[in-house]
Formats: structure tokens, C-alpha cells, sequence
């Protein structure tokens, strides 16, 4: 993946769907482009994050059974309004058919209850090693970094998990101050 379009995986029902955000930020290199002095995150780029979210719910679906997941097919997709820095896309799919090769995915993105991007697709899935038996170990590396990301996804980053407390309750470490003498 070139770029990772999801930031946090909120709630997967394996077979059925899975919920996840993704934060736009002013960082990202492509809105440097799109467009100057208006930023706004690319149509395409929309539907990448629902198809790489409909990925992560094929693979937790069939425990990572394949290494490429890839976009064959995008139906009837709609576009609200523009998705500018600092908001939160939270995209929706759905397995309308879930077949050998290929599932067909519904999918929405949704920004406080104003839809984004929805639409129908279609993501075929392989292994390399199925086209070329010398690649198998390929696609076993492929699966283990993406087992690697998926837990980092499902939990979230280190910051999203922190616990505020209130140092005087239990203080973790103490600090001293110098305080002027006279």
C-alpha cells in the first residue's frame, strides 16, 4: 500500500462488516496538490479507504489467507462534499457477496452524519505464490506485515490509548523544583 487510508479500526464483525476512521490531515503529502489553497482529500483516495477497508474485513473474515487484496471493480459511486483537513471520514462496509476470489462490498463514508463517499464495489484476492510457486514465500512476509499493522489498527496508537490521571492521586514520578533563596 502506498498510503495507509485508515487510522483506527473501530468494529469488526467478521462475514459481516467493519467500521473504521480515517483523520485527514494538513500532512499528507497528496494535499499539497489537491488543490493548492484548497485542500481536500481526492475522490479516489475516498474510495481507496473504503476499498482498503473492506480489505481488512476480508482478512480478518478468512483469518489472512491472501496477500493481495486489490480493487476490481467500483459500482454506482456517489461523492457528498469535499473532505478538507482536520475532520474524521468514518467509513462503513457491508458483504453483500462474499464468493472464492471475489467480495462485493457496500460502503459509505460518513462525517457527522453527512455521507462523503458510498457506493458498491467489488475486491479480488490472490496469492502470489498461486501465479508463481517461487513467490510463496513472498506472500508469507506479505501476511505477517499485515498481521503486524492490523493489531496496530485494531488497537489504535499509543496516544488514542493514554490514560490521564491526576498525579496527586498516584503519582507516577516526583519532580523537584529549586526555588530561589533570599
Amino acid at each position: 500500500m502506498r498510503f495507509v487510508l485508515i487510522d483506527r479500526i473501530l468494529e469488526v464483525e467478521p462475514g459481516r462488516k467493519l467500521v473504521a476512521i480515517k483523520n485527514l490531515s494538513l500532512a499528507e503529502e497528496y494535499l499539497a496538490d489537491h488543490f493548492p489553497g484548497f485542500p481536500v482529500m481526492p475522490g479516489v483516495l475516498m474510495l481507496e479507504a473504503l476499498s482498503q477497508a473492506g480489505s481488512w474485513l476480508i482478512r480478518e473474515t478468512e483469518d489472512f489467507a491472501h496477500s493481495v487484496i486489490v480493487l476490481k471493480q467500483a459500482k454506482t459511486i456517489k461523492y457528498g462534499s469535499f473532505v478538507e483537513p482536520g475532520r474524521q471520514l468514518r467509513l462503513e462496509v457491508e458483504v453483500v457477496t462474499h464468493g472464492a476470489s471475489d467480495t462485493v462490498l457496500k460502503g459509505k463514508g460518513v462525517i457527522e452524519g453527512q455521507v462523503m463517499v458510498q457506493g458498491r464495489f467489488t475486491l479480488t484476492r490472490y496469492n502470489l505464490g498461486d501465479r508463481d510457486a517461487a513467490l510463496s514465500a513472498t506472500d508469507a512476509l506479505i501476511i505477517q506485515n499485515l498481521r503486524d499493522l492490523y493489531g496496530t489498527l485494531r488497537k489504535g496508537s499509543v496516544g488514542s490509548r493514554a490514560i490521564v490521571r491526576d498525579p496527586s492521586a498516584n503519582p507516577v514520578c516526583s519532580v523537584e523544583t529549586e526555588r530561589p533563596v533570599g
